[in-house]
């Protein structure tokens, strides 16, 4: 699994174009964190109303699952850039120097393909399903009260896509720390160990004093 991770900053292009994305993927995961909250209080009101009135809200299920690329995908690339999604880090902790940086560099690359053909699937999707003359400009809608489908379908690719620019920069980060042998690039997520994990948990512990 993921280890805690931090990401070095200078002044390169590389790094400036780091923090210049870090602030979209922020403003998406902050929508991503307003979809589970929008979520939980539609839920409390279609309880709410079942219980009081016999009347749950109407839709609930399809506002569900419009919801659900929201919370799946925009975060991803945000957690992508601090480098927690799951990995094998007992295998990766073995590694130093540039062996690391290959391993990680190739891993990147294989995330990136798949990312590219996933952008193209979720965009050949999402096209199926617009269509500018049609009714709220939707060939398809939910079940319950009718709700377009296109804009959830959108979602996965414009999330993909921003995954791809950040795993370029990570590609450019990880194949620049190789080439030139950096024991602390930039632009990358750089696992700690235990006891800098500890440390960095102190830190932020007197910062609250």
């Amino acid at each position: 699994m993921a280890g805690q991770a931090t990401v070095l900053e200078d002044g390169s292009r590389l790094s400036r174009l780091d923090r210049h994305l870090l602030r979209l993927e922020q403003f998406l995961a902050l929508i991503s964190g307003l979809a589970v909250f929008g979520l939980m209080v539609l839920a409390v009101v279609s309880v709410s109303g079942r219980n009081a009135i016999n009347a749950p809200l109407p839709g609930y299920v399809d506002w569900i699952e419009q919801a659900m690329p929201l919370i799946a995908f925009l975060g991803i690339s945000y957690v992508q850039r601090d480098g927690g999604h799951i990995r094998m880090d007992i295998m990766i902790a073995r590694l130093h120097g540039r062996a690391l940086w290959l391993f990680e560099l190739v891993s990147v690359v294989l995330i990136l393909v798949l990312m590219l053909a996933l952008v193209w699937g979720s965009w050949s999707h999402f096209d199926r399903s617009f269509d500018f003359g049609a009714p709220l400009w939707s060939r398809d809608s939910s079940i319950d009260i009718g709700i377009p489908l296109w804009p959830a379908k959108l979602l996965a690719p414009v999330a993909f896509s921003v995954l791809c620019a950040r795993l370029v920069l990570q590609v450019w980060g990880y194949g620049r720390a190789f080439v030139l042998g950096l024991e602390h690039p930039v632009a990358v997520p750089l696992i700690q160990d235990a006891a800098a994990q500890a440390a960095a948990e102190a830190e932020q512990f007197e910062g609250q004093d």
